[in-house]
């Protein structure tokens, strides 16, 4: 992988509440604007912004099911700050809401427990 996109994906897991734009991450990296879509995807699969916008969902769901923070928050600490957005991303990538989610997913926790005692 080419050094520069590694280093973009360490700055975007590092900082994932930070709006980046293309033109910030082209400077870091010493690439145009224009050149940086290309590499990405050339090393990635994918665009910058889509593969960020993953990673922060990606994020969001284990914030979600290994934490108890509000909904809100976890969208304040991975970057994905419109209430709206962040729920239609997240079911659009996992079906279903991330309320549902993490109730699923709490529930999956406990069943086992509670069969166990039995």
């Amino acid at each position: 992988m080419d050094g520069r996109i590694f280093r973009l994906k360490e700055l975007f897991f590092e900082k994932p509440e930070h709006p980046w734009t293309i033109d910030e991450m082209s400077g870091i990296v010493d690439l145009a604007p224009s050149h940086l879509p290309r590499v990405f995807r050339i090393n990635l699969g994918n665009s910058p912004m889509a593969y960020l916008n993953g990673l922060r969902l990606d994020m969001a769901r284990d914030l979600l099911e290994n934490t108890f923070l509000q909904i809100k928050q976890i969208g304040i600490q991975t970057g994905l700050t419109n209430d709206s957005h962040f729920a239609r991303e997240f079911k659009k990538k996992f079906g279903v809401s991330p309320t549902e989610h993490r109730k699923l997913h709490w529930e999956k926790i406990q069943i086992p427990q509670l069969v166990g005692e039995e």
